[in-house]
């Protein structure tokens, strides 16, 4: 089986990346804050029997999935949300289309969601005549961009203040600014506008309540509350394997995520929504419809790469990831960077595109290290690889040099002249290889690391 030209171009991208210092500044910033915020935030807390726990609790939920989706979809009905179950992206756009189409609704805000981005929902919605804005900070910046988020967690990581000063003199018109407290209240300024203009509110859900029909957010602005509540119409989009048993269960999970993500004790909003507004209630939306996407995780929970739906997206993975502190996560082109995303977008997106991203890591660990709920990263990423071997999903030179290898490393005498040989010919191989990995190569030493320690 030959390459796929449709694979993502990483190794292209990696090479954009690396010439951006503008971006490794704020990649290096952000994600070192994040780690020692991490580490302040769990020294003084049983962290690994949590992570215990909360392992074990997502693997009880991935055991009795489709138990627990058709619990959910009871207690949410029973509580007054309107339940649709989606199989693959096209019908839950379609599906969100017509809620919105026969609600009459024009204008949208919505809250961060990974979801959305998975499904393209944005671009769906705006060919749809929909307008559509962003009202996380981070989200809205990166919409005014026209750019994708980066980060799961902090859409415009990327974004250096400097950056974010121009675009909004360039897209709102205003005084250019570096002071995030300025630049903070100058979106505000626009965003209050848009929400008490709404039509309908889209949220994500972090986590849903499978005895309640509860969905849960956690965030860090307001605007999520605002999205869910100010509007005649909420509609929450989430994953299948967001569910959680009971309301008795969320603690455990809400004191890992935000401590892995941000390193805070505790998001400064926690809001749970269980069915749409009741009589005599002041707030809340007088609709509130669930959307369910499968898209590809009944098969999933099925196979060996089931772990994978543990993830609460939490983005630690990245924070620590040499390869994502490196390039960022636009270099991944895929909804989910860093460990996680890699693993996740070959399952969901196929090996034929996915391919090249496994080379997006260096097996280190430090992603399993973090991981809150304990998921086995190194060990998927790893059998991964070996499926795009097993399928063909590797250059014809790579193979045959790993072929080669595999013959040199049976025999020592063949070892050891391969080596003598390879110092010889270095010089040559690397002119023959142009500006590829090769010619980057330092050339081997006279001496090997055996006869070293004789």
């Amino acid at each position: 089986m030959s390459i796929s030209t449709k694979s993502v171009p990483f190794r292209a991208n990696t090479v954009k990346a690396l010439n951006d210092p503008s971006l490794k500044s704020a990649l290096r910033h952000a994600t070192e804050t994040f780690a020692q915020k991490r580490t302040e935030a769990k020294a003084s807390v049983p962290f690994e029997a949590w992570r215990d726990e909360a392992s074990g609790l997502r693997s009880h939920v991935l055991d009795n999935l489709s138990d627990y989706v058709d619990r959910f979809h009871v207690s949410a009905v029973r509580a007054g949300a309107v339940v649709h179950r989606a199989q693959d992206a096209e019908s839950a756009r379609e599906i969100i289309a017509s809620v919105l189409k026969r609600f009459s609704a024009k204008r949208i805000v919505k809250s961060k969601s990974m979801i959305t981005e998975e499904i393209h929902l944005n671009s769906y919605l705006h060919e749809q005549g929909f307008k559509v804005v962003e009202t996380d900070l981070g989200e809205y910046i990166i919409q005014l961009a026209q750019e994708s988020p980066s980060h799961i967690i902090v859409p415009a990581v990327h974004k250096t203040r400097k950056q974010v000063g121009e675009l909004f003199a360039e897209k709102l018109g205003c005084d250019y600014t570096e002071d995030p407290f300025i630049l903070a209240k100058i979106a505000r300024g626009v965003l209050r506008n848009e929400f008490v203009s709404a039509d309908a509110g889209i949220s994500g859900a972090n986590f849903a309540v499978a005895d309640s029909g509860s969905i849960v957010l956690v965030t860090n602005e307001g605007n999520g509350r605002m999205v869910t509540t100010l509007p005649p119409l909420h509609i929450a989009v989430l994953s299948i394997e967001k569910i959680v048993p009971t309301l008795a269960d969320l603690p455990k999970l809400l004191r890992m995520l935000p401590r892995s993500a941000t390193g805070q004790t505790l998001t400064s909003y926690v809001s749970v929504i269980t069915g749409a507004r009741k009589q005599g209630d002041t707030t809340g939306a007088t609709e509130l419809h669930i959307v369910m996407l499968d898209n590809g995780r009944s098969e999933i929970v099925k196979g060996e790469f089931r772990e994978i739906l543990k993830c609460v997206r939490c983005g630690a993975c990245m924070n620590v990831c040499p390869v994502y502190r490196t390039v960022g996560g636009h270099a991944y082109a895929a909804t989910y960077p860093g460990p996680m995303g890699i693993i996740l977008t070959t399952l969901l997106e196929r090996m034929e595109r996915a391919h090249t991203l496994l080379d997006a890591t260096t097996l280190c660990g430090a992603c399993a290290e973090v991981c809150p709920v304990k998921i086995p990263l190194p060990g998927l990423l790893r059998r991964l690889r070996e499926v795009r071997v097993e399928q063909g999903f590797t250059a014809q030179m790579e193979r045959r040099g790993m072929e080669g290898f595999g013959f040199a490393v049976q025999s020592a005498g063949v070892f050891h002249l391969g080596q003598k040989l390879a110092r010889v010919s270095w010089p040559f191989l690397q002119k023959l290889n142009g500006k590829g990995a090769l010619a980057r190569m330092p050339r081997p030493d006279a001496k090997t690391f055996a006869r070293r320690i004789q």
